[in-house]
C-alpha cells in the first residue's frame, strides 16, 4: 500500500511539474501538456487504456457545463458589442473627463470595467487603448498608466463567470461558476469603488509628474486639447467597424434598446438561477442573431468571427479534462495531499490557501493561467483540506489574489495585445505595474476575508 503510494505520489509530482514546465516554456498550446502529460503518466503509473478513459469521462463531467457557457457567452457578448451598445457609453465618459488628467485617469478605469462586460480582455484592448491614446499622449501622461488602468480594471472585473480565470477554477475543483459567483458580487462592487480610488490617486501621481517634468523642461507645456475631437474619432472609428460588418446587421436605437433589454434579462436569469448558465447564453445567442442580423447568412458570420475566441478558451477546458480526471480519479491529487502533511508546518496549513493567494501576482509571473488553475490550484486545495480549509475558501483566496495580475503575465496573449497597443514594452508594464496590482491584489483579499466570503 505504501509503495503505491510513494508510485502514485511521485508519478503525481512529475505530471504536475512536467505540465507547469512546458505551460511556462510556451513553446506548446496548451493543449499538448494538458492532455499528453497526464495520459503518459497515468500509463508510466501502471493503469490501462481503458481507466484512462474513465478518468477523462469523469474530468469532461467537471467542465462540460462550464465550457458550454463559455462558448454561448463569447458569442452572445461579441454580438452585442458589435451592435454598438456600449459606444455612447464610452463617447460619454471620454467626453466626461474634460482633458483633466484625474478624471482622464478615473475615466479609464470605468471605460475598462465597463468594456470588459463581455469577459475578453483582446476585445476590452481594442476598445478602450486606441480610444484613449491620442487623449493620454496630448495630456504628457503616461502609456504605461493607460496600461495599468486598464488591465486593472479589466482583471477585477475578469471575476465574472463567463471570464475565464473564474471558469477554470470552478472546473479545476467541480464546483458550480454560478454558485461560486454569487458571494463574488459584493468584492466586485467593492473593488470597483477601489479602483476608481486608486486611479484618482494614481492620476493625482501623474499630475504631479507632468508638472514637475513640464517645469524642468523635459516636457512640452500642454496646449488646448480638443476632448471633443478624440471622441468623434472615436465614434467615426466604432461608425467604419459597423459599415465593414455590411447591410444586414441592424443599427438603430430601436435595436440597441431591445440588446440592452436581452442582456440584463439573460445575465438576471442567470443569476437567479432560473436557468443553467449554458441555457441562459444559448437563449441569449438564438435572440440577438435575428435581433442584430437581418439574414440567416450574415447570422453564420457573426457566429463564424466570434468563433475563433470560443474555440480557443473551451479547447483547453477540454484538454484539462485529462488533467483533472487523471489527478484525481488515480488518486495522485490525494496522495501528494497526503504527502505535503509531512512538510507543510502545522502553523502554516490552515492557512495555507491565505499564504498562495497573497503571492498570487507574483506567481503570474512565474506560472500561466492554465498553469495556475489546472496544476497548482488542485494541489492547494487537497493539501489546504487536509488542515479542515474549505474549497472555495482556497479557491477565493487564490482566484482574487491572482486575477488582477492576468494582464501583466507574459504568459497571457492578451497582455502582448495591450502592450503592443501603447507601442510599449513588456518589461517596463511590468515595472511600472507590478506593486499595484500586487498592492490591489491583496487589498482585495482582505476585503473578501472580511465578509467571511474567504474564511480563516
Amino acid at each position: 500500500m505504501e509503495d503505491t503510494s510513494a508510485l502514485l505520489t511521485t508519478v503525481g509530482l512529475c505530471v504536475i511539474g512536467s505540465t507547469v514546465a512546458l505551460l511556462i516554456w510556451g513553446r506548446l498550446h496548451p493543449i499538448v501538456p494538458l492532455a499528453l502529460t497526464p495520459a503518459v503518466g497515468a500509463l508510466l503509473a501502471g493503469f490501462s487504456t481503458a481507466e484512462i478513459g474513465e478518468f477523462f469521462s469523469s474530468g469532461l463531467s467537471q467542465v462540460i457545463e462550464v465550457a458550454i457557457m463559455l462558448i454561448f457567452a463569447i458569442v452572445f457578448f461579441g454580438i452585442i458589442i458589435d451592435s454598438g451598445l456600449f459606444n455612447p457609453l464610452i463617447r460619454g465618459l471620454i467626453l466626461a473627463t474634460r482633458g483633466k488628467v484625474v478624471l482622464v485617469a478615473i475615466g479609464t478605469s470605468l471605460m475598462a470595467i465597463v468594456a470588459h462586460v463581455d469577459g475578453a480582455g483582446a476585445s476590452t484592448f481594442l476598445l478602450v487603448i486606441p480610444a484613449l491614446l491620442p487623449l493620454y499622449k496630448a495630456l504628457n501622461m503616461s502609456r504605461y498608466l493607460l496600461l495599468l488602468l486598464v488591465v486593472m480594471s479589466a482583471s477585477v472585473f475578469n471575476m465574472i463567470p463567463w471570464g475565464g480565470p473564474l471558469g477554470r477554477a470552478a472546473s479545476a475543483v467541480d464546483e458550480d461558476v454560478i454558485e461560486l459567483y454569487q458571494p463574488l458580487l459584493a468584492v466586485q462592487a467593492i473593488s470597483v469603488l477601489l479602483i476608481v480610488l486608486f486611479a484618482a490617486y494614481l492620476g493625482t501621481r501623474e499630475k504631479r509628474r507632468i508638472a514637475a517634468a513640464v517645469s524642468a523642461g523635459d516636457l512640452p507645456a500642454q496646449e488646448g486639447v480638443s476632448v471633443r475631437r478624440i471622441a468623434d474619432d472615436f465614434s467615426a472609428e466604432r461608425e467604419k467597424e459597423a459599415q465593414q460588418l455590411g447591410g444586414d446587421v441592424r443599427r438603430n436605437r430601436t435595436v440597441l434598446t431591445m440588446n440592452a433589454v436581452l442582456l440584463l434579462t439573460v445575465v438576471t436569469v442567470m443569476m437567479a438561477g432560473l436557468v443553467p448558465p449554458a441555457l441562459a447564453f444559448i437563449l441569449g445567442v438564438a435572440a440577438a442573431l435575428p435581433l442584430n442580423v437581418r439574414t440567416a447568412q450574415g447570422q453564420m458570420e457573426r457566429v463564424r468571427a466570434h468563433a475563433p475566441a470560443a474555440l480557443m478558451t473551451t479547447s483547453i477546458l477540454f484538454a484539462a479534462s485529462i488533467f483533472l480526471g487523471v489527478l484525481n480519479e488515480s488518486g495522485m491529487l490525494a496522495s501528494i495531499a497526503t504527502s505535503a502533511l509531512l512538510v507543510v508546518p502545522e502553523g502554516v496549513g490552515p492557512q495555507l490557501h491565505l499564504v498562495v493567494g497573497f503571492f498570487g501576482v507574483p506567481l503570474d509571473l512565474l506560472t500561466s493561467t492554465d498553469a495556475y488553475y489546472f496544476s497548482l490550484l488542485p494541489l492547494v486545495d487537497a493539501t489546504a483540506g487536509e488542515f479542515g480549509v474549505d474549497t472555495t475558501s482556497t479557491l477565493y483566496a487564490m482566484l482574487i489574489g491572482n486575477v488582477t495580475g492576468t494582464f501583466m503575465s507574459p504568459f497571457t496573449a492578451g497582455t502582448w495585445l495591450a502592450v503592443g497597443l501603447v507601442g510599449g514594452q513588456i518589461g517596463k508594464h511590468i515595472r511600472y505595474s507590478f506593486l499595484p496590482l500586487w498592492f490591489m491584489s491583496i487589498l482585495l483579499i482582505l476585503v473578501a476575508v472580511a465578509p467571511g466570503v474567504i474564511g480563516l
